[in-house]
């Protein structure tokens, strides 16, 4: 642990991993290689994730990714934690028996304030695969439509619940939406040639592919960001062997890709407008690098798990963003945390265009007073 980094140091490797600035060694294509590269993106929010997606593919539209989703180059399930994320389509049934089945431990608690049974739970997982196979493909509604008729009562939160036990289980993943419908089809039929590597392999690929794209940063946070126990966050870093370097960040121990080790560290005062459920926020327990303590309610309101949009600068977040999408433009209202000078707003206001070039949509840019 040679290797000693200011937290102003770890913050400008850290925005590299993330492919949110230029990386040295590596520059994954499309959508799967970028969903590679994380392991897994936060995407409970369907177009949070879609724009986590084109924040790092500087040219696609929209329209490219859900193109690209739609050839299966990445699928969106219940991986770990109980959130939905995006991960390879190849490596969801593995994810789900490492990582994801620890949270059906917890399950039997949330049945019982549903007043379900875990044969009610597994009886919905069963009708549901009935209902897709044959290379069906429902939405949600039709879920809930199905498992009706097949003598389930999905009624209210309890159908949340049945969807995501199904696909948790690795009977169901979530296909692209249909329109603004989210759909559902058989993992095994969406993806018929798994990956299937050993248990430690699998968590030196979790290690692997965390760090090189969320590091420098701790264990704790690997262990908190996949589920895993301490144990298991230990074992996944030391199979990841030479590929990962342990560095020192202000003098608290952390893992990084070995790659970034000559990297340049200088600060970068670029310009971000990213998505609220982005891996550059959610990749992380200790969020203390990016966010002032004092912007915390701005962007969680509430402390309910919904993070708003995010403005960033030099890999700090100075503002947050709301989007009305309507059918000629899009809508985008900002709120600074602080005091912005009239260059910033520019810059502030070039990212946000970036967006609604995603869009496709000419984009009208409001400013709010300062929180």
């Amino acid at each position: 642990m040679s290797v000693r980094l200011t937290g102003a140091e770890a913050l400008a490797l850290r925005m590299t991993s993330l492919l949110l600035r230029p990386h040295p060694t590596a520059r994954p294509e499309g959508v799967a290689g970028v969903v590679e590269w994380f392991g897994a993106m936060q995407a409970q929010d369907a177009a949070s994730g879609l724009w986590s997606l084109g924040a790092r593919l500087p040219g696609w539209t929209q329209a490219d990714v859900q193109e690209a989703l739609e050839r299966r180059e990445a699928l969106r399930t219940w991986p770990m934690r109980g959130t939905v994320h995006l991960v390879p389509s190849r490596d969801a049934r593995w994810m789900l028996e490492v990582t994801g089945v620890r949270a059906l431990a917890g399950a039997e608690r949330r049945r019982a304030v549903l007043g379900l049974t875990e044969a009610e739970a597994d009886r919905a997982a069963d009708v549901l695969g009935a209902a897709l196979a044959g290379g069906g493909r429902l939405t949600r509604a039709e879920c809930v439509a199905a498992l009706t008729a097949g003598g389930v009562d999905a009624a209210g939160q309890r159908a949340y619940h049945l969807l995501w036990y199904a696909a948790q289980r690795g009977v169901t993943c979530i296909a692209p939406h249909v329109g603004t419908e989210q759909t559902f089809a058989l993992l095994d039929e969406w993806v018929p040639d798994p990956h299937r590597p050993d248990r430690d392999e699998a968590l030196g690929i979790l290690a692997l592919r965390y760090f090189r794209s969320h590091g420098p940063t701790t264990r704790q946070d690997f262990a908190g960001w996949t589920g895993l126990t301490a144990t298991d966050a230990k074992r996944g870093i030391a199979v990841a062997g030479d590929a990962l370097a342990t560095v020192s960040v202000d003098g608290v121990e952390a893992v990084m890709d070995a790659a970034l080790l000559d990297a340049p560290r200088a600060p970068v005062d670029d310009v971000l407008a990213l998505p609220g459920f982005d891996e550059y926020l959610l990749g992380y327990k200790d969020r203390s690098l990016m966010v002032d303590p004092a912007h915390r309610q701005a962007i969680i309101p509430g402390g309910n798990g919904v993070f708003q949009p995010t403005v960033v600068r030099g890999g700090r977040v100075v503002g947050t963003w709301k989007r009305s999408v309507g059918k000629t433009r899009v809508k985008l209202s900002v709120r600074p945390l602080a005091a912005l000078d009239a260059s910033t707003r520019a810059r502030a206001e070039d990212a946000l265009a970036g967006y609604a070039r995603f869009l496709d949509l000419p984009p009208v840019v409001d400013w709010a007073a300062a929180s």
